[in-house]
């Protein structure tokens, strides 16, 4: 018998954790974070984590578990995730970090370890000459990775240096960790992008006003590497330099809106675009989960279907 396990994805705002809650709760699922930023334990407010209310009314796991000095990845996430997966009834992976949830479905490729020298010259370069004139360093083959994503072109190029190969090269093999043995099935949010702007605004009005510029002051306190994850965050930068004096809070506000904006239309796109589960076993909304009221067996009858499906239908399996 497989065990079922469900994944909530979708761009950021989308409703996704409104969602999973009401499935854990309904279905005695555990939430197992699959967004990169919500790992960070000192940014509870500004990635919009589950409520301590929240937390109370379900399990959740893998939220706030790593502090911001240490640099998350992917395997490190499939790891944990996967120890978190095997004490639950039914794991409900729920975020919007595409590659992370990938690397269970999909398994990961067999990239080796980088030395820490070559690691050390990427932050460097990223650091000093910034992510634009490091993208033109990097070898051919990941000319795909955007220009402004400082993060894959820092790990792309500290790939380069230390093995001679490109990322996507790697990437390109046959994955060394096999897909996890569960029968994923997936949800995806895909709300009209209006829906997403003006959710993005309200979230950000009530992260300002809910301690969000408390949180960037402790992490310039702690006089962190600016090229840390943690330190990229939507809304971290905007905040710093707010913070420092560089700009208005009404500039921090409309940086921070306008660039998670863009970020939530990519992240709509590359999960239109990639298959974490076989089409059979995606279901897709496109509307925004504003609240719990919305989903129920009565006015959400497919989704409901589709949940049965997935969930009871295992444990009948020979």
């Amino acid at each position: 018998m497989t065990q079922p396990a469900l994944i909530v994805a979708g761009p950021t705002t989308s409703g996704k954790s409104a969602l999973a809650l009401a499935l854990a709760e309904r279905f005695g699922g555990t939430i197992i974070n699959a967004d990169a930023m919500q790992c960070y334990r000192e940014l509870r407010v500004i990635t919009a984590r589950p409520t301590p209310e929240d937390e109370a009314r379900a399990p959740h796991a893998l939220y706030g578990v790593l502090p911001a000095a240490v640099a998350g990845h992917v395997g490190w996430w499939r790891e944990a995730a996967l120890e978190a997966m095997t004490t639950s009834r039914l794991p409900i992976l729920c975020g919007g970090t595409g590659m992370y949830l990938r690397a269970l479905t999909k398994g990961i490729s067999a990239l080796p370890e980088i030395p820490e020298a070559a690691r050390e010259e990427a932050r460097a370069r990223l650091a000093a000459e910034g992510p634009a004139k490091l993208h033109a360093a990097l070898h051919p083959d990941d000319s795909a990775i955007r220009p402004s994503d400082s993060q894959r072109i820092a790990r792309a190029y500290e790939v380069l240096l230390g093995t001679g190969r490109s990322l996507a090269s790697w990437q390109r093999e046959a994955p060394v960790l096999p897909p996890a043995p569960y029968d994923f099935r997936a949800i995806l949010l895909d709300p009209p992008r209006a829906e997403l702007k003006s959710a993005i605004a309200t979230r950000w009005e009530a992260m300002m006003a809910g301690g969000a510029v408390a949180e960037v002051a402790e992490l310039l306190r702690q006089g962190l590497d600016p090229t840390l994850p943690a330190m990229r965050a939507h809304g971290v930068p905007e905040v710093a330099a707010m913070l420092r004096g560089e700009i208005t809070e009404e500039e921090a506000s409309r940086r921070a809106i306008a660039n998670t904006g863009a970020y939530t239309k990519r992240q709509a796109t590359w999960f239109r675009h990639q298959e974490l589960v076989p089409t059979a076993h995606l279901h897709r909304i496109n509307a925004r989960i504003a609240g719990l009221t919305q989903v129920s067996e009565r006015n959400a009858p497919e989704l409901f279907s589709f949940l049965h499906e997935a969930v009871d239908a295992p444990q009948h399996r020979p």
